[in-house]
């Protein structure tokens, strides 16, 4: 078991893991770190010591990940996914509330927070599904119960509600596209997330001209290429585009919640009075401002490690969790946070690479959910950070303090480089 370890783990993913688990660790320490209260950093008082507790156990969850069977994740899947399941419901019941989200259980002083392992249950239960020989997503009701197993946990985790880690479970559906799903079904989501984005920002009369004349012109190409008219295509188009235009107001003022709103409000600049966008930078707006300043401030080269100003002064709320990235811009500047992006793209690159060269179907499709799963994560994180898209409690991975996310991310890719040992027998 010890020489086939070291020969067959995938030691590239394994080294980019360390290397981003330790780049995380110093920027909990950096944020969190004081003259006043430093003792150890085995203190367990503060958060850089209870982050290093989480590291030392996410190594031993690993070697305990590696030591068992590699079919043992693939027949206990279902039952992992059902678990996740009632972990999820029983939180509208037992769960506790933070920020106005019942997304954790409490045990005393201990959170867990289950999203982050049904984000792994998913990914076991979905490959599963559709590697079994008798699935074919390419038929509807095969493709229906494939996202059927994607939207349980997505909703259930909605009406915590914790819309970060929804979008997370929406990143699976590249994986359906790249196991056949038809691509026409990935456009029409695209388009009315572009029309339902337009109708806020611009009306919905001009989003429905705005359509009309694309869809005219994508006809009169079609027409002209194969000397066809596409009535269906045409049809289909005009539906999506009429349905998603008129029910983006009453979504937008009628489901989503005054906190969502204003995060759209702010990322699609919807208001135009001086005196109210200021309001806004004092109010909810204060996060995505001071962390931006923060990454600017950080210039070319950085501040210098624990000399960033703007992380010393405890000027960004949730900085060792959902805004870690502005500790890196301030006080490692562009090298330091172009660094770690590249260090999350290897690893992104890495696990889908290896997925490429599975025999095994079920160890592909596994290894495209891991990658798709870390790629939204740090990708949705790094962009809210730096205020291209609306902030969304997303945490980013192997960074963001916490054991819940960390061992979450942690079983994602050792249970796949779990597999990849084995991807000879197959």
């Amino acid at each position: 078991m010890r020489h086939s370890l070291v020969k067959n783990l995938d030691w590239t993913s394994v080294i980019l893991y360390l290397l981003l688990v330790m780049c995380g660790w110093i920027a909990i320490f950096s944020t969190t770190y004081s003259d006043l209260n430093v003792t150890s950093i085995f203190d367990l008082n503060q958060f850089y010591g209870k982050q290093l507790l989480f590291i030392g156990l996410s190594f031993l969850l690993i070697i305990f990940i590696l030591a068992i069977d590699s079919r043992f994740y693939i027949n206990f899947s279902v039952i992992f996914y059902i678990i996740s399941i009632i972990l999820l419901a029983g939180l509208f019941v037992f769960g506790k509330e933070t920020n106005g989200a019942k997304a954790w259980y409490a045990f005393g002083s201990v959170t867990v927070q289950p999203s982050e392992f049904a984000k792994v249950a998913t990914a076991l239960a979905f490959s599963r599904y559709v590697s079994d020989i008798h699935t074919d997503i390419r038929r509807t009701p095969d493709l229906l119960r494939a996202i059927a197993i994607i939207c349980i946990p997505a909703v259930l985790i909605l009406l915590q509600p914790d819309v970060g880690s929804l979008l997370v479970f929406f990143s699976l559906a590249f994986v359906l596209f790249r196991e056949g799903m038809p691509s026409a079904l990935l456009f029409y989501l695209f388009l009315s997330g572009v029309v339902f984005v337009s109708s806020l920002k611009f009306g919905t009369t001009f989003t429905l001209f705005a359509c009309a004349a694309c869809i005219g012109f994508y006809g009169f190409w079609h027409k002209r290429k194969t000397k066809h008219f596409p009535f269906q295509n045409i049809f289909i188009l005009s539906v999506i585009c009429l349905f998603t235009a008129f029910v983006t107001h009453p979504v937008y003022d009628n489901v989503l919640k005054q906190h969502h709103r204003n995060r759209l409000n702010l990322w699609l600049r919807l208001e135009t009075d001086p005196q109210k966008i200021a309001a806004m930078k004092r109010d909810f707006a204060y996060n995505t401002n001071m962390a931006e300043s923060a990454i600017t401030s950080g210039g070319t080269f950085g501040k210098g490690f624990l000399e960033g100003t703007r992380t010393k002064g405890s000027f960004i709320p949730e900085q060792h969790t959902d805004y870690i990235f502005t500790t890196l811009g301030e006080e490692w500047g562009f090298y330091g946070t172009a660094t770690v992006t590249l260090l999350f793209a290897l690893l992104c690159l890495r696990i889908w690479y290896l997925a490429e060269n599975q025999r095994s179907k079920f160890y592909r499709i596994y290894g495209y959910c891991v990658s798709a799963i870390f790629f939204i994560h740090f990708f949705v994180n790094i962009s809210m950070v730096i205020g291209t898209m609306p902030t969304v409690g997303i945490p980013l991975p192997f960074f963001s303090y916490g054991g819940s996310g960390l061992w979450g991310f942690t079983m994602l890719l050792f249970i796949f480089l779990r597999l990849n040992m084995n991807k000879e027998r197959h």
